[in-house]
C-alpha cells in the first residue's frame, strides 16, 4: 500500500502550555486543561498562579492570574459519584473515568503587553484591561519566573484584583503575592514595597490589609 506524501508529525507540547481558552470576556477568560497523555485527571493549577495568552490580531500578550479552578463531568446530565477506588484502581477497573472529566479554571485579566520591536527593546507593560481579551481556542501557559518578575515590577494590578467582585478576593492577593515573593527568590525590599503600597490602597480598611498581610506572611 502507497503511503501518503505528507504525514504530520506531533510536536511535543510544552510542559508550560496548561490549557486552552473555552469562554472568554474584557475582564476574564475560562480555560479548560489539555488532556494527559496517561490516565490521570489534568493538573489544576494553584490558586493565585500567573498564566499568560496572547491576543492574535494585535500580538498583546495578556496576563492574569488563577482565581477559580473545577472538576466536573464534560456532559450536564452525569455527575461523578464516589467509587470508592485508589486512582492506581480507578486506572484498571475503570480507565473511561478519565475521559468523562474537565478541569477548568478561571483566569482574572489583569494586564498586557504589546509585541515586542526587538529583544533589544522589549515593549513596556500595562496594569490595565488590554483592548481585546484572548480569544477561544487561543493556548494558555504557565507564567516563567522571568515574566512574573518583569510583569511585577510595579504593582498597579492590586487595585484591579481588590476591585474583583467574583472571587476570594483577600485569599487572592495574598496568593499572588506570596507566589510573586518566591518568584523574586525571596526579594524583601520588593515584598515590604508592595505591602506598604496594598496599605495605601486598604488605609480605610485596617481589618481587612491585617487579614491580607496575616495571610501573606503565615
Amino acid at each position: 500500500m502507497a503511503l501518503p506524501l505528507f504525514q504530520p508529525v506531533e510536536t511535543p507540547r510544552s510542559p508550560d502550555h496548561i490549557g486552552e481558552v473555552v469562554e472568554t470576556s474584557s475582564t476574564e477568560f475560562l480555560a479548560q486543561c489539555l488532556s494527559q497523555d496517561q490516565l490521570s485527571f489534568p493538573s489544576m493549577p494553584a490558586f493565585g498562579s500567573w498564566v499568560t495568552a496572547q491576543e492574535e490580531t494585535s500580538g498583546n500578550q495578556i496576563y492574569g492570574v488563577v482565581y477559580h479552578a473545577t472538576t466536573s463531568p464534560i456532559d450536564s446530565i452525569h455527575r461523578a459519584r464516589a467509587l470508592g477506588l485508589s486512582l492506581t484502581e480507578l486506572r484498571q477497573q475503570q480507565p473511561q473515568i478519565f475521559a468523562m472529566l474537565k478541569t477548568e479554571f478561571r483566569v482574572a485579566i489583569l494586564g498586557f503587553q504589546p509585541m515586542g520591536q526587538s529583544p533589544a527593546s522589549p515593549s513596556p507593560v500595562y496594569q490595565y484591561t488590554p483592548p481585546c481579551p484572548p480569544p477561544v481556542h487561543q493556548a494558555v501557559y504557565r507564567c516563567s519566573p522571568a515574566a512574573v518578575i518583569a510583569f511585577t515590577d510595579q504593582v498597579e494590578f492590586l487595585r484591579t484584583l481588590l476591585s474583583l467582585a467574583q472571587a476570594p478576593v483577600d485569599s487572592l492577593v495574598a496568593a499572588v503575592i506570596r507566589q510573586c515573593y518566591q518568584s523574586r527568590h525571596l526579594d524583601r525590599t520588593w515584598l515590604v514595597q508592595t505591602c506598604r503600597h496594598l496599605s495605601l490602597l486598604l488605609k480605610d480598611d485596617y481589618d481587612r490589609l491585617r487579614s491580607i498581610l496575616g495571610q501573606i506572611h503565615s
